[in-house]
C-alpha cells in the first residue's frame, strides 16, 4: 500500500492468527472493522518509551507471562536475579508482580529502586543512600502496614552498627510485619567498590540465618538491573573482596532474562491499537517492525510511536505501511533518542571495544584479551546477540546507529555528491560507484582518524559512511547485518538487489583463500535470493609494504549468467 492509503482500501482482517510460541501463552489478536475509521480518536492509548507502562495510558502486552518462572522462584522462597537490557519491560514487570503479591494477600511486596549510586568509596554514605531508598519505597508502595514501618526504627540503637545496617533494617522490617515480605531491589547494578561489597554481603549474611531463633529476613529478594550476577561479582573480585560465590543468588546456572517480543506479540500490540482507533498495520508494517527491532520492546514502541504521531500526525484513517516503518527507522537512527544515545556512549569503554570491534569488523574472533565476562557484558547491555553461529549487533537499528557513531568524523572528508549521481533509471551505477570509492579511499586512507580502539573495523567504516551517498531517490540500504548468511551491504532499488561483500585482508593474510571466501558468499547469497546478477567483493589490503598501483584493483568474475567483480582496495 502507498504511503498514504486509506483503510478502506485494505483488507478487513490484516492481522495473522497467533501461534504459541516458547513457553509464554500466545495473545489473540483482535478483529476489528477497519472501514470508516475517524480520522482523531481521542480516547485512545499510546506507545510507551519513556519507561514504566500503566496499563490504563499505554498498550501493553500482559507483563507477567514475559517471566513465569519468577512467581516460581518467589513461592520457593528464593533469591536470585533478573536481567534484561535497558528498556525491555523490566521496571513494568516488578510493579505487576509487586501489586499481584499484594493483591492476594498471602504475602507484602516492596518494589525499590536504589538507582545509579556509582562507586561510592564511603562505605557508610552507600549504606545511607540504599536505607533511604528502601524507607522511600515503603511509603511509595500504597500498603498501609508498609508505610507505617519507614520511620519507625529510625532512632533504633541497633541501626548505629557500622557496615550491617542494611541487614538488621530489612530484619527488623520482616520481624514486625505479619506476613512473608518480598523485596525487588531494581537498577541494583548501578552500584559498584565498597557501596556493592557491603551491599551483597549483608544481603548474603542475613540470608544465610534467616530460619534461625531470633532472625527474620525477607522470603525472597531479587535483584533486578542490566547485568547478570556474574559481572556483580567480577566487579567485587578486582578489590580482593570476593564474595566466594554466586550465594545466595545461585538459583539457576543462568540469571532468569526478559526475552524480546515474538513477531507474533509485535502483531498483537499493534493490534491494540488497530482495536483502538481503527488504524491499520499491514502485515507488511509489522514484517519490517519486526526485521528492524529484532523484537526489541523499546523499538518495537518507538517504531509505532514515530509512525502514527510523528509521521502522520494521529491521522487513524490512514493505513501503516511497511515503507512508514522504514521511514520511521531512519528517523530514530538519525535523532538518535535518549535510549539509543546512552547505548552508543557505552562504545568509549575499552572492555565494549574490545568485543564490538571484531563484531563491527565482520567476524567474532577474539582474541585472549577478551573474557568471558566481556562479552556477557556486551551481550547484557543489549548491543549484540549470537545468532546463526555468529555474534552479531542485537538489531539493524542499533547496527545503523552504532556505524553512525564512530563514523560521524570520517564523514566530514566525503564530498558531496549529486543525488543522481549513481542512479540511471531504474539502476544504481555500482560499478561506477565503487570506482569512485577506490579513488576516495587511495586519496584519505591515511589522513582520516581512526576511532579509538576501532583500528581493525575503520575500512569498513570507511565504505559504510561512503554507501550513504547512496540513500537518495528511493534507494533501500541494509548496512552491517553481519552473520546470518549476509552479505555486509545490500542497496535494493526498482526490485534490483545490489549485493556488497567486504573482506580485510591483514598484512600476513592469504588473498587467494580470501577472495575464494568472499565470492563463495556472494554466489551463494545470488543462488538464495536471485534477484541480482552482478555482485561486488571488496578487498582491503591492510599490507603497509604494499604500493597502491598494487592495492587498487579490479576483476569481473563470470559466474553463470551472473557476473562477481572484485575491487581490490
Amino acid at each position: 500500500m502507498a504511503r498514504g492509503s486509506k483503510i478502506s482500501d485494505v483488507p478487513r482482517y490484516p492481522f495473522r492468527s497467533m501461534r504459541r510460541t516458547s513457553d509464554r501463552a500466545a495473545i489473540p489478536t483482535s478483529k476489528t472493522s477497519l472501514v470508516g475509521a475517524p480520522t482523531t480518536a481521542p480516547s485512545v492509548k499510546i506507545f510507551n518509551t519513556t519507561g514504566l507502562c500503566p496499563p490504563s495510558k499505554h498498550y501493553m502486552l500482559p507483563a507477567l507471562p514475559r517471566l513465569p518462572e519468577a512467581e516460581d522462584l518467589i513461592e520457593g522462597g528464593r533469591y536470585f536475579v533478573i536481567h534484561a537490557p535497558r528498556r525491555s519491560g523490566k521496571t513494568t514487570f516488578l510493579n505487576a508482580l509487586s501489586q499481584k503479591i499484594n493483591s492476594e494477600g498471602r504475602r507484602h511486596s516492596l518494589y525499590c529502586s536504589i538507582g545509579s549510586f556509582g562507586d561510592i568509596e564511603n562505605e557508610e554514605s552507600a549504606v545511607t543512600k540504599i536505607l533511604g531508598q528502601i524507607k522511600v519505597a515503603l511509603y511509595a508502595s500504597g500498603v498501609d502496614v508498609l508505610k507505617d514501618k519507614r520511620d519507625k526504627y529510625d532512632n533504633s540503637p541497633d541501626l548505629n552498627i557500622a557496615g550491617d545496617k542494611i541487614r538488621i533494617f530489612l530484619n527488623m522490617l520482616r520481624e514486625d510485619l505479619d506476613k512473608d515480605l518480598v523485596v525487588f531491589i531494581d537498577e541494583a547494578d548501578g552500584l559498584s567498590g565498597p557501596g556493592l561489597v557491603t551491599f551483597l554481603s549483608q544481603i548474603r549474611e542475613g540470608y544465610m540465618v534467616r530460619h534461625l531463633p531470633g532472625n527474620k529476613f525477607p522470603r525472597s529478594l531479587v535483584l533486578v538491573g542490566v547485568r547478570d550476577i556474574r559481572d556483580y561479582l567480577a566487579r567485587v573480585r578486582p578489590d580482593a573482596e570476593s564474595l566466594g560465590s554466586a550465594s545466595p543468588f545461585d538459583i539457576k546456572k543462568k540469571a532468569l532474562t526478559l526475552a524480546d517480543f515474538t513477531r507474533e506479540e509485535i502483531n498483537s500490540l499493534y493490534g491494540q491499537h488497530t482495536e483502538a482507533s481503527g488504524q491499520v498495520f499491514e502485515e507488511g508494517a509489522v514484517d519490517r517492525a519486526w526485521r528492524w527491532s529484532q523484537g526489541q520492546p523499546w523499538l518495537v514502541n518507538a517504531l509505532a510511536d514515530e509512525v502514527v504521531e510523528a509521521i502522520l500526525k494521529k491521522d487513524y484513517s490512514t493505513a501503516v505501511t511497511g515503507a512508514l516503518v522504514d521511514e520511521a527507522a531512519r528517523n530514530l537512527i538519525i535523532r538518535r533518542d535518549t535510549h539509543i544515545d546512552s547505548l552508543l556512549a557505552r562504545l568509549d569503554e575499552p572492555r565494549v571495544g574490545r568485543v564490538m570491534e571484531p563484531v563491527i569488523a565482520g567476524n567474532s574472533r577474539w582474541g585472549k584479551e577478551v573474557k568471558e565476562d566481556d562479552i556477557k557484558y556486551v551481550e547484557d547491555l543489549g548491543l549484540i546477540k549470537h545468532a546463526g553461529g555468529a555474534w552479531i549487533p542485537a538489531n539493524p537499528v542499533y547496527a545503523s546507529a552504532i556505524t553512525s557513531a564512530l563514523t560521524w568524523r570520517i564523514e566530514l572528508f566525503i564530498p558531496k555528491y549529486p543525488d543522481d549521481k549513481w542512479i540511471d533509471g531504474r539502476n544504481i551505477l555500482m560499478t561506477s560507484f565503487l570506482k569512485e570509492f577506490q579513488g576516495f579511499w587511495r586519496r584519505n586512507a591515511d589522513k582520516i582518524d581512526k576511532p579509538d580502539g576501532y583500528a581493525e573495523a575503520f575500512p569498513r567504516l570507511v565504505l559504510s559512511a561512503f554507501t550513504r551517498r547512496l540513500l537518495v531517490r528511493g534507494v533501500r540500504l541494509r548496512d552491517q547485518d553481519f552473520g546470518l548468511g549476509r552479505v555486509d551491504i545490500l542497496a535494493e532499488y526498482q526490485g534490483r538487489l545490489y549485493p556488497v561483500e567486504i573482506k580485510t585482508r591483514p598484512a600476513d593474510g592469504a588473498p587467494s583463500q580470501i577472495i575464494k571466501d568472499g565470492v563463495r558468499r556472494l554466489r551463494s547469497f545470488m543462488e538464495e535470493r536471485g534477484s541480482s546478477d552482478e555482485g561486488w567483493l571488496i578487498v582491503f589490503d591492510m599490507d603497509p609494504n604494499k604500493s597502491w598501483n598494487k592495492k587498487i584493483k579490479w576483476k569481473s568474475i563470470p559466474y553463470k549468467k551472473a557476473t562477481i567483480h572484485v575491487v581490490g582496495c
